[in-house]
């Protein structure tokens, strides 16, 4: 059955990655020495199904603060070896540890002297003994019938670059923050970058009436600003909010509603946010509350109103 045979290649691949945690010592903590005192950038370099592994294993290092780039060996041969510099670390992947291309690359590495670490499945290989430190990434069998294509060994590879990346990044004190800055197009970047004053409505988009404003005046310049809030400013500090609901509320309780004043029907100590505090802080405080904007102000007090964020402008900005 198809679903057995997928079952087996993922329990094969799992037995290998529990294997590869169990026998980790002190060569791992030296490799992550090496990578963290790199002056200049981790190297990353294999080939076939190795080198695919490399990018990514490349990529994860750059993506969370440590310079990286793939350097394909074969190129390398041909002109790629002049991208490398002293301080440089290499990252070699070989299964066998005998790819030929990576064996003429070492002296070229020795005469920078770029140290090596190698990953490998022959910790005796010609490789390893060219490495200042060896990672065994062997595997008892691949996933594949045949014990041919290389599956098991090239996820144990992965893993073991993944957990030499993110042991690095937790030794280096790598943040949210920091990542979000690698990353300003992604979600993560938008929820940890933008900020409150990056989205607020200022200036004339703010709806703004006196605690004496007639609820004709209120009703107008909700709809004007379309935000569905208006704040009860008067002279400069803000007293309360009129929202949609409140609306709704002031019609059921107040037969001669228009009769009425927005100090009569406004919320007093409404809930703000300064800002400075991040987007995400006020989308948090957005659901905590079940509320659909929050006034922003720039004062202790909470009476200094500068601004108004609304769930929409979040939902824009990709932060949700």
């Amino acid at each position: 059955m198809p679903t057995n045979l997928a079952k087996r290649v993922l329990l094969i691949e799992a037995e290998a990655l529990r294997a590869l945690a169990e026998r980790l010592g002190d060569e791992v903590v030296r490799a992550i020495k090496i990578l963290k005192n790199c002056p200049g950038k981790v190297v990353v370099t294999g080939l076939g199904k190795s080198g695919l592994v490399g990018q990514k294993i490349s990529s994860t290092f750059a993506s969370t603060g440590t310079p990286s780039f793939f350097l394909h060996p074969a190129e390398a041969l041909h002109g790629d070896i002049g991208m490398l510099s002293k301080g440089d670390v290499i990252l070699a992947l070989s299964n066998s540890g005998e790819t030929g291309e990576i064996l003429q690359l070492i002296p070229y590495f020795k005469r920078l002297e770029l140290p090596i670490i190698a990953l490998t499945g022959k910790p005796d290989s010609t490789l390893a003994k060219s490495a200042e430190t060896v990672l065994d990434v062997s595997v008892k069998e691949e996933a594949c019938p045949y014990n041919l294509v290389p599956t098991a060994s090239t996820t144990a590879m992965l893993a073991m670059g993944d957990a030499l990346a993110l042991a690095l990044l937790e030794e280096k004190g790598f943040k949210p923050e920091d990542f979000a800055l690698l990353h300003p197009a992604g979600t993560l970047g938008k929820k940890l970058l933008l900020k409150v004053s990056d989205l607020m409505h200022t200036g004339d988009r703010l709806p703004v009436v006196g605690s004496e404003a007639p609820m004709k005046e209120v009703i107008l310049t909700m709809s004007s600003k379309m935000l569905g809030h208006a704040a009860v400013v008067e002279k400069g500090n803000m007293l309360g909010v009129i929202s949609d609901g409140d609306l709704r509320r002031a019609m059921e309780k107040f037969p001669d509603l228009f009769s009425k004043k927005a100090g009569e029907i406004m919320t007093r100590n409404p809930k703000t946010i300064g800002p400075d505090a991040l987007a995400v802080d006020a989308l948090s405080k957005m659901e905590k509350m079940n509320i659909t904007a929050l006034l922003v102000t720039d004062d202790p007090s909470g009476k200094h109103l500068v601004g108004i964020i609304h769930l929409h402008d979040l939902l824009k900005a990709g932060v949700v």
